[in-house]
């Protein structure tokens, strides 16, 4: 019978921020500057003969946090609306907000309470090397896993440092 024979070693690091992102649009900020602009230096590669992008988001989520406050300024309900892009996010928000017979329902007023927002991000990239790792982007921490070459990490780290908000 054959063995298991260990091919790689991946890894996963974790920058926890200094403080949470302060709202989605510095965090799309951040995530459509390395889309656009490819600080790590990822290339393009092929997979069945199909061109893939050197940087590309595999998987992206948002949270929307809406609380209904009485005339006594007591929170009477609340509503968290998930969306799958930064723009449904912000129809989302405009239109739960808006909705009367929602605030009728729940005994209050509709606050959009944006420090209570989550949102996430991954991108997987392409590594001048071959491997394909992948940077998660949250509110209050950015992750990157499945890499092997520490190069990878040092490459991130040292652009990370030169985003304040991922201080």
């Amino acid at each position: 019978m054959g063995d298991f024979v260990q091919k790689s070693i991946t890894k996963t690091a974790v920058r926890e921020l200094a403080a949470p992102l302060e709202s989605i649009t510095a965090f799309n900020t951040i995530v459509a500057a390395i889309l656009s602009g490819n600080p790590w230096g990822c290339t393009a590669y092929e997979i069945a003969g199909v061109a893939q992008s050197p940087v590309a988001k595999s998987r992206e989520g948002y949270t929307a946090r809406i609380e209904f406050e009485d005339t006594e300024a007591k929170i009477v309900g609340s509503v968290n609306a998930r969306a799958p892009t930064v723009a449904a996010f912000n129809g989302t928000v405009t239109a739960v907000v808006a909705d009367e017979a929602l605030a009728t329902a729940m005994g209050g007023d509709a606050i959009h309470v944006s420090e209570k927002d989550a949102f996430s991000a991954t991108l997987k990239c392409h590594d001048a090397n071959g491997e394909i790792y992948y940077v998660s982007f949250g509110r209050e921490q950015v992750r990157v896993s499945s890499y092997s070459d520490d190069t990878i990490l040092a490459t991130i780290e040292t652009w990370a440092d030169t985003v304040p908000a991922l201080a």
